[in-house]
């Protein structure tokens, strides 16, 4: 490019307003196109650094709260309003529904049962059996292996790796926990450190070395996240009475049990990776609320919706989202309005990232609860119209 024009910077100094300004006239100036909206702002350019590189002012996404929602957690337990942040009429609206169906009914219980963030390797080598050979070398050395791994953080533990041969190579998962941060980052450093000291001290030939074999499927959907947990394996359960649901939705527990038999069939058809109504829209929302990785969506939407009637004849309604992964600390998280989104509901900070991720899991109940009835009662999109979906 004979005539490129590179976007300014200004070296020492390039989170500041003066290079925000500096680069909003040129995009102005190269476009034509008045940045009026996107330069008002109230955080500080210099707390951008490390979030986003060449800044030059904010999106603004309109943020509304659902709630009140009774949440019967391990770690979030009471009374929280969620915040969303979306473009979406009647979202918010329907969040806050199934919310209150639920609450009335004695509260969402949700449970982690476990959590793991992980960095596949692949080792190349002459033959199968020599691949094997490796294998059994890697258990041997495991606790010297976690300590190479483990030195390079803080919280990071690896606690064990997964091994499959193909032909004449290894894959490896090598999954860890990762204190309240999501981890990616914090496990590629770690998972170098220990593969350097592997290619190091293995006494046999490794022929090739990869540190990513794509088997982690970072920010990529897979069936191996729906088996093998990545982020937090997270189960919302509630019981919701008849007579609540007849009277807030408009809908019976008989009826919707016979959409999701019928739903369940659509979903094999369609080989989705979610086989409930709409898991990524609560998810996405709260995810830009909060300074999550937006991209992480695809991989934490995937999971498991049940629904079953109770011999009282009430609905029975889970979702079991297996790779959750949010942060309650560390990226986005400590942006000034991302911190304050955090802060509604108590998960910033250390020791929080179990809280947000029941918070995300039982939001998602509530959306998908409210959006079946929704089909069920037909008021789907006579909804839509009345918030605004299709507005002149």
């Amino acid at each position: 490019m004979t005539d490129r024009k590179p976007i300014p910077r200004i070296k020492g100094d390039n989170y500041s307003e003066d290079a925000a300004a500096l680069r909003r006239a040129f995009i102005e100036q190269q476009t034509d196109v008045k940045l009026t909206h996107t330069s008002h702002y109230s955080i500080d350019p210099n707390s951008v650094e490390g979030n986003a590189e060449n800044f030059i002012g904010v999106v603004q996404m309109p943020l509304g709260v659902a709630g009140p929602y009774l949440i019967n957690g391990e770690h979030a337990q009471g009374v929280f309003y969620v915040p969303m942040a979306t473009t979406e009429g009647t979202l918010i609206a329907s969040y806050s529904r199934g919310m209150r169906v639920i609450s009335e009914s004695g509260g969402a219980t949700v449970t982690v049962i476990e959590e793991f963030m992980q960095r596949a390797p692949l080792f190349e080598f002459a033959s199968a059996r020599d691949a094997r050979h490796f294998s059994d070398w890697l258990d041997q050395q495991h606790p010297t292996i976690c300590q190479q791994a483990e030195s390079t953080t803080s919280v990071g533990k690896l606690q064990h790796i997964q091994k499959w041969v193909i032909a004449n190579k290894l894959f490896t998962r090598f999954n860890y926990t990762t204190g309240d941060a999501a981890g990616q980052n914090m496990t590629g450093k770690a998972t170098h450190k220990a593969c350097q000291w592997i290619l190091g001290n293995y006494p046999g030939v490794i022929e090739n070395f990869s540190l990513s074999s794509g088997i982690e499927t970072d920010k990529k959907h897979s069936h191996m996240n729906l088996l093998h947990s990545r982020g937090k394996k997270v189960v919302a359960e509630a019981t919701i009475g008849k007579d609540v649901l007849k009277d807030l939705m408009r809908a019976d527990p008989e009826r919707m049990f016979r959409l999701r038999q019928r739903t369940v069939l659509g979903s094999l058809l369609a080989g989705s990776a979610y086989n409930g109504p709409h898991s990524a829209n609560g998810i996405a929302s709260m995810f830009i609320a909060t300074g999550q990785d937006e991209a992480n969506v695809v991989e934490s939407h995937t999971g498991i919706a049940f629904m079953d009637l109770t011999p009282a004849g009430d609905l029975y309604y889970s979702v079991t989202l297996p790779s959750i992964i949010c942060a309650s600390y560390g990226g986005g998280t400590g942006l000034p309005t991302q911190r304050e989104c955090l802060e509604m509901m108590d998960c910033y900070g250390q020791g929080k990232a179990k809280k947000l991720a029941e918070i995300i899991a039982a939001t998602v109940l509530a959306g998908d609860l409210s959006l079946a009835a929704a089909i069920v009662s037909d008021e789907w999109v006579s909804s839509h119209d009345q918030l605004g979906r299709n507005r002149p």
